[in-house]
């Protein structure tokens, strides 16, 4: 017999892993086609778009995501987890579907919010399930594995994307992009056919044998889900918060320790996310087009721009790979707040390199040293936060709320870069993207001190 705090790591805990975060991959691919299909759609069968209606297009699917974190984060801690873990993936695949039959942009708009609410369901169900089914020495360390899943997500959508440009030239193949989406989500639900209900939910109604058994049948017959302490720690859980509790005293300033900054990433990770082919296109890494080129060649520029972006994503993965191994000897509050300050600086780098027409290659380094430290800093640690601050009978609903919250950044940010382009160009748009970042790193230092007081590391935890 061993206690699930004590065990080694398992093969049932890789798969525990793998079957859920597949969310994360699934929601940093979406955003990554919906900054493909935009500007196929300004070619192809919506040239009269406005800037108002690429905004619109690009963050419509975060407001599903918003408002699904939030509805599924209550939902999950009152009726269980099982229902909605399978009910998520259903939901984004039964809206992606009808994109290939219908490809209308008032259609494509109301399904991609439907999209949006099955993937907000998935980012408040995923990192709770990891981590209470993960020994106590690699619970922080698999949540983080999780979301560096999103890498994969943006590295495989944009990859697939520009392959079926390069075979298929023609702006009017993005509705069949959409097969990403539903080849990811039916993966998911064949993979949680033999999924398992929660069992810190179970243990929480009462259900202490059922949780037990559940464990035993996820992880093993000879993993116990408790030791006698934890059992005695687990009964002396505070009740459960009312949303309205949620936002009050020591909760308000989990939320705004954990949400804010978690917006400010968002700008990042999906304002310029989103539109990365439209700003590669602005900021001159590309040949501008001739004047009177046919609709080819219009398609042939944003699939250059396409596997410009696919480069520029490489550098999530080796960035979540530096956040992953700096978790356990660093604060999180400082890997957070420094990975804001860099992200600044590699966006004024970017800036100069487009002021003074510099080579390129600057310009590039700019955007990978922005993806590589918002990716090793603040789009990783804005995700594990929750589940350290919240006690367990909260964890889901706080990490829906700041999960919500941080989608409210991410939101105003694609609804606004489209206009800001409009407005004042690619200048505009990387000056207030840097301010925004160094907000983030300023309110990650102030509220870390009022919420993480005793951080020093996570080793020394």
């Amino acid at each position: 017999m061993i206690y699930l705090r004590d065990m080694p790591l398992r093969r049932a805990n890789y798969r525990v892993l793998a079957m859920a975060s597949l969310g994360q991959l699934l929601g940093s691919g979406l955003a990554t086609l919906v900054g493909v299909i935009i500007p196929l759609l300004e070619i192809g069968r919506h040239p009269e778009l406005t800037p108002f209606q690429q905004g619109l297009t690009g963050c419509v699917s975060l407001i599903g995501i918003m408002t699904g974190s939030l509805i599924f984060g209550r939902l999950t801690d009152r009726y269980g987890y099982l229902f909605f873990y399978r009910l998520c993936p259903a939901l984004t695949m039964a809206a992606a579907l009808p994109v290939l039959l219908m490809p209308h942009w008032g259609v494509l708009t109301a399904l991609l919010f439907v999209m949006g609410l099955g993937v907000g369901g998935e980012y408040c169900l995923d990192s709770d399930y990891i981590s209470e089914l993960m020994p106590k020495r690699w619970k922080l360390f698999m949540v983080g594995v999780a979301k560096a899943t999103s890498a994969l997500g943006s590295i495989l959508f944009a990859l697939v994307c520009f392959i079926m440009m390069r075979i298929w030239p023609v702006a009017h193949i993005w509705p069949w992009l959409f097969l990403t989406v539903i080849a990811t989500t039916l993966l998911m639900l064949l993979l949680r056919i033999r999924a398992y209900e929660s069992p810190a939910w179970l243990m929480s109604q009462g259900r202490v044998q059922e949780a037990e058994t559940t464990v035993k049948k996820i992880l093993g017959p000879d993993v116990e889900m408790m030791a006698p302490e934890e059992k005695t720690a687990a009964d002396a859980q505070p009740p459960k918060s009312s949303m309205a509790d949620m936002l009050k005293g020591k909760n308000l300033l989990r939320a705004i320790f954990c949400g804010i900054p978690w917006a400010c990433e968002g700008l990042g990770v999906y304002g310029i996310g989103v539109f990365l082919p439209v700003l590669c296109m602005a900021l001159g890494f590309e040949d501008a087009l001739p004047a009177g080129a046919d609709a080819i060649q219009h398609v042939m520029h944003v699939e250059r721009s396409v596997e410009l972006t696919t480069l520029i994503n490489f550098f999530m993965l080796p960035g979540f790979v530096a956040g992953l191994l700096l978790m356990r000897r660093m604060s999180h509050v400082k890997m957070q707040t420094w990975g804001f300050i860099i992200c600044a600086l590699g966006l004024i780098l970017l800036l100069m390199a487009y002021e003074n027409h510099w080579n390129m290659m600057w310009a590039v380094a700019g955007f990978c040293i922005f993806e590589l430290f918002l990716n090793a800093g603040p789009h990783l640690i804005t995700f594990v936060l929750p589940s350290q601050i919240y006690p367990v009978s909260d964890r889901s609903q706080g990490s829906g709320l700041a999960s919500c919250l941080g989608k409210v950044g991410a939101v105003l940010g694609v609804f606004f870069i489209p206009m800001l382009l409009s407005a004042g160009g690619a200048r505009l748009v990387l000056w207030v993207s840097i301010g925004v970042m160094l907000f983030g790193a300023l309110l990650t230092a102030v509220f870390g001190r009022l919420v993480m007081p005793a951080q020093k590391s996570t080793a020394s935890k």
